[in-house]
């Protein structure tokens, strides 16, 4: 079978199993003897998630910029932990398509493609589309589509790999292309188009994740706008095709009634008393009186204050090229004069297209009007290393690092610019800086190899082969970092501490291999030894 028809095949198969439409439900009902939760475990559905984020990143669809994560990630966790289910587990990431798009999945994995940023003119619609897609995990509407779709045990990713095996199998020039396709098609089946939310679907989600908005202090109107928006994005579709309609408006319809339905409960929720926005137990607790009011504390914090250069920065490292990101500024520069943001968005991707003093010239001027500022400071230590500076740019460095010694953006940034060097007295650095940020980084596949190449110019190779073996695993290819512990396993100079944690990770990543191989999915690289 051709490499697209298998994978055509596989999708349109796939497609067959989740497209099943959730039934209507214009109410909502108590959950009462609902199976939702046990066709597919917590633990499973967090593997699903996990996987699908791991073949994302092999692909290249992932934007793994530590700067632009840790603005996601907070601004995600802050409205998670003001959702109705605080305690459930998400995980925020980007992709650097910039078609408008964001969508959840299972194990709350909520992604966010740099085209939906790109679109928004604030942080508040950006946070009001997280919101919602919190709402579809929170409400189990994503785990009720699968359990509609097929009450058994759905291997969700496992068939998207299918896909993808089919189509590098077949070998040859095209194969690449092939294998591409087959991925885009089946992310889009997998990911950004897995559900048909139902219209009680929406209106849910709108409705908590404006109440979830609000409790994080964002605009409760930011839904309705970010609406608007993405309705005038239609009308300017001249052409009325699908094709030119983003993603996010085929998998979430918006209507001017939505419109509206928004903006109303925006503004009951902005006419409540005073710090009361009631919780979903609140709100459903037969056993409080309803007159009783129980307030939940509105936190003073809304925006990060981070958006504009959040947004330029994804800009930059969105574009196909620092030099196409360079001529996009320039055509910016056209329009009119370019803002404070735009000008550090311009000099991140001057220092990308290989023109550091020119960023850095930009950037120290910048910090004038902006003195202190974390994300000038880090590009402007970046672009006085990469032009010959390295004095100036390790007193930069060490001052952001005494400053916030605990930022995983500082620390990265500067081990980064380490481990360039080469030597092993900067691999020392690179491995301190890195050390106490080791234990929270198990799901960072750019703090992994980050700090294997640390550890290796340092003559450390255990703790380098454990990290790039970490690394391998998060970034889709379990079958190497299994071959890679194995080999580490063989040295004779392992001690106590790290045998015991190279075993560990081997009886964890094991039966991933064997599952894939029982799918019949093998790593190609290891396999043409």
């Amino acid at each position: 079978m051709r490499p697209a028809l298998a994978a055509a095949a596989l999708t349109a198969a796939l497609a067959a199993v989740l497209h099943v439409p959730a039934p209507a439900q214009e109410a909502r009902l108590p959950d009462i003897g609902s199976s939702a939760a046990t066709v597919i475990s917590p633990s499973e559905q967090a593997e699903y998630g996990a996987m699908m984020l791991s073949q994302l990143r092999y692909y290249g669809y992932t934007l793994e910029d530590p700067l632009l994560l840790s603005w996601l990630r907070a601004m995600g966790q802050r409205l998670a932990a003001s959702s109705d289910d605080p305690k459930q587990p998400f995980t925020f990431f980007l992709l650097r398509d910039r078609q408008i798009n964001a969508f959840a999945t299972l194990g709350g994995y909520i992604g966010v493609n740099a085209g939906l940023v790109l679109a928004a003119d604030h942080e508040d619609g950006v946070a009001a589309v997280l919101s919602h897609e919190i709402a579809h995990v929170t409400q189990a509407h994503v785990l009720r589509a699968v359990e509609q779709a097929q009450r058994d045990r759905v291997p969700i990713m496992l068939a998207m790999l299918g896909a993808i095996a089919l189509a590098q199998g077949a070998g040859g020039n095209s194969a690449d292309d092939a294998t591409m396709a087959a991925l885009a098609s089946a992310q889009g089946l997998m990911v950004q188009r897995m559900i048909d939310y139902t219209r009680s679907n929406e209106a849910e989600a709108d409705r908590i994740g404006i109440r979830t908005l609000s409790r994080a202090g964002y605009d409760v109107d930011a839904m309705a706008g970010f609406f608007q928006t993405l309705q005038a994005s239609v009308r300017s579709n001249i052409s009325g095709s699908r094709e030119g309609t983003p993603d996010y408006l085929q998998t979430h319809p918006v209507t001017t009634s939505r419109i509206s339905e928004a903006r109303e409960r925006a503004r009951q929720i902005a006419s409540a008393p005073q710090g009361f926005v009631p919780t979903t137990s609140q709100r459903d607790n037969l056993l409080l009186p309803s007159s009783l009011r129980i307030g939940a504390a509105l936190p003073a914090h809304g925006a990060t204050g981070l958006f504009p250069w959040a947004r330029e920065r994804l800009r930059v490292l969105s574009a196909d090229t620092p030099a196409a990101a360079v001529r996009e500024y320039e055509r910016l520069a056209r329009s009119g004069e370019l803002d404070d943001a735009q000008r550090y968005g311009q000099a991140v991707a001057h220092y990308l297209d290989g023109k550091p003093a020119t960023a850095a010239t930009a950037l120290a001027a910048l910090l004038e009007r902006h003195p202190g500022d974390t994300w000038l400071e880090l590009a402007l230590a970046q672009s006085l290393a990469r032009a010959g500076r390295t004095e100036e740019a390790d007193a930069r460095f060490e001052a952001l690092v005494a400053r916030m010694p605990h930022s995983r953006p500082v620390a990265l940034t500067y081990a980064e610019m380490l481990n360039e060097r080469n030597t092993r007295a900067a691999g020392n650095r690179a491995q301190a800086l890195l050390r106490p940020l080791l234990a929270g980084a198990g799901d960072d596949p750019v703090f992994q190899q980050t700090y294997a190449r640390a550890s290796e110019i340092a003559g450390d190779p255990v703790r380098a082969g454990e990290a790039y073996a970490e690394a391998a695993f998060l970034n889709g290819r379990p079958e190497q970092a299994l071959l890679q512990l194995n080999t580490l396993k063989r040295r004779d100079d392992l001690d106590y501490y790290a045998r015991a944690r190279i075993d560990a990770r081997i009886a964890a990543i094991t039966p991933v291999v064997l599952e894939l191989h029982r799918q019949g999915i093998r790593d190609e690289d290891i396999n043409r030894r």
